[in-house]
């Protein structure tokens, strides 16, 4: 590069965990999550797949919410970290399971001030996760 040239940084657009506000707006969203799932009727189906102590999972999820995000890749560094797919393998997860877990995260999102304009796209990848999912 010649003296009168200018450095070129090509600045990266922010990703949608910087969007939504880091680390501490990813934990709020997943303690939000489990609260909703462990406190709401609607979500009984999904909250019975589930220990009766959410601490492990209420980690987890942040965890991997974290690096999908675009975050710090935290789940995939953990040593005994599964197949996000494979993890939920055990589990008769259908249409209703899917509805309730888009539920619980919806209200999450909503709850913690996520604001609109990233809960649309967001919603969209949850969906396309949460059917993924399916297995029945």
């Amino acid at each position: 590069m010649s003296s009168t040239e200018a450095p070129t940084t090509a600045a990266r657009p922010p990703t949608p965990y910087q969007l939504v506000g880091g680390e501490a707006m990813v934990r709020r969203i997943a303690d939000r999550f489990y609260d909703i799932m462990d406190s709401t009727p609607e979500a009984a189906r999904i909250r019975a797949l589930h220990a009766g102590d959410l601490s492990a999972v209420r980690d987890r999820l942040f965890e991997f919410l974290s690096g999908w995000l675009g975050g710090p890749p935290l789940y995939f560094q953990r040593p005994d970290h599964k197949c996000i797919m494979s993890a939920h393998r055990p589990f008769a997860i259908g249409p209703a399971e899917r509805d309730e877990w888009m539920m619980c995260m919806r209200r999450a999102l909503e709850d913690c001030g996520v604001p609109a304009e990233m809960r649309t796209p967001l919603d969209a990848a949850f969906l396309r996760l949460a059917e993924a999912f399916r297995n029945r």
